[in-house]
């Protein structure tokens, strides 16, 4: 035998021996469906009638996504190796939100390019398939969670700041999932969302000059902001030198808010995997943040309001609430007013309220006080409310979905103002 024909018999011995190389698990061993999933992937099964198809993978088949998850899970079943799934987690996040961009800022296609919620459904498919993996090598929850995790922030453009025209003035802005999802509303779209996926790596011409914006989509999730998402993206956002922080979210209907104050708070509503959170926000590790209760914004508002956008009105909202001092936080009654907050006074709610649009201003722009980043604006934009598709049974139509781009077209055009 020789040389040539001793290393080809080699290498088919080592793949007989070691089995996993040569072939992927099939499903079968490579997922168990009982192991357990989040209230979020849980609803991957909801439909809007009996016999009708689920709304979550429905809507990722719709704008072609499929193909994203499934090459994914394939990808799970051929990886043998730990320190490989950390990197093939990343890089399916990446390379979903990438197509989520490409897909909103291009061409029309049969699907509206402005549905924010097929990006949601096919990240919840692939951490719910990260959660249900068995691998070939041992995983334990901590690591599992570090992929998820890792997964979950890459498909949302956590890490994904790049401004290449230095010219360019630079604004980084955040919008949101969906959420209360629960029963016949997990059809529901966010607006915000919507808009961050049509402004992200976009170059804007304004009177002033070129704007580009670097964008992203927050998880509706106490625990993920715990987990400092907020101050990951902003946080690291500060090395780019932008000149604005923008966090915008889903508000009140027939008109768009600039929130003046953001609080020092959490009311406790439920999120999107129905936990409760209550009392003051929490520091985030590894992050300067001052501990200040209240934090105005510096967004120029009159600026924004002059602009003259439409088709909503544009307001300055003033309002924001606070435990007087000397109460106990949390127990009592709030004194709510539009003037300026009490000094030594607990923060209740802010103009955006106590949720996580309300913390996600609250974050961003105490990480950037926190850096000395004083030349960045920043401030929080609410946005209508969208409504849902008239029929009850029906995932869009057409006037839901011009609702949804009228709101995201006006909020690229106040960002253009800012």
């Amino acid at each position: 035998m020789n040389n040539i024909a001793r290393l080809v018999t080699l290498v088919a011995l080592s793949l007989v021996a070691v089995p996993g190389i040569a072939n992927a698990q099939d499903k079968a061993s490579c997922y168990d469906a009982a192991a357990p999933l989040t209230v979020e992937e849980q609803r991957l099964d909801d439909t809007l009638a009996p016999g009708g198809p689920a709304v979550g993978p429905e809507l990722t088949k719709r704008a072609g996504f499929d193909d994203d998850v499934e090459r994914f899970t394939q990808k799970l079943c051929r990886t043998f190796v730990k320190r490989q799934a950390q990197q093939t987690a990343e890089q399916a996040g990446a390379d979903l939100w990438r197509t989520a961009v490409k897909r909103a800022q291009g061409k029309e296609q049969t699907h509206d390019v402005f549905d924010d919620r097929p990006l949601y459904w096919a990240r919840l498919q692939m951490t719910k398939a990260l959660r249900q993996w068995q691998p070939r090598f041992a995983l334990d929850g901590q690591e599992r969670a570090k992929l998820v995790q890792g997964l979950d922030w890459a498909s949302r453009g956590i890490g994904d700041i790049n401004f290449p025209n230095k010219k360019a003035k630079r604004i980084v802005l955040t919008g949101f999932d969906p959420f209360q999802l629960n029963g016949p509303t997990v059809r529901r779209s966010n607006p915000a969302g919507a808009a961050a996926l049509q402004l992200d790596g976009r170059e804007i011409d304004t009177p002033e000059g070129k704007v580009v914006v670097q964008a992203a989509v927050l998880p509706v999730l106490w625990g993920g902001f715990d987990e400092g998402i907020v101050e990951q993206f902003y946080g690291s956002a500060v090395k780019a030198k932008p000149q604005g922080f923008v966090t915008v979210s889903q508000g009140r209907p027939g008109r768009f808010d600039i929130e003046r104050w953001a609080a020092r708070w959490r009311g406790g509503f439920p999120d999107n995997n129905d936990l409760r959170s209550f009392g003051t926000v929490p520091n985030a590790a590894g992050w300067p943040q001052p501990a200040t209760e209240f934090i105005e914004t510096t967004l120029p508002f009159q600026k924004m309001i002059d602009a003259k956008t439409t088709p909503y009105p544009v307001a300055f909202n003033l309002s924001f609430c606070e435990w007087p001092v000397g109460t106990t936080p949390g127990v009592g009654p709030r004194s709510c007013r539009t003037d300026q907050p009490t000094p030594g006074a607990v923060a209740a709610v802010g103009g955006g309220g106590d949720y996580l649009s309300n913390e996600s201003m609250y974050r961003a722009n105490r990480v950037r006080i926190g850096m000395q980043a004083n030349n960045v604006v920043g401030g929080h934009l609410h946005t209508p409310v969208l409504g849902q598709p008239t029929d009850p049974a029906a995932l869009t139509d057409a006037a839901f979905e011009l609702e949804r781009r009228n709101i995201a077209n006006q909020v690229v055009a106040l960002v253009s103002a800012v």
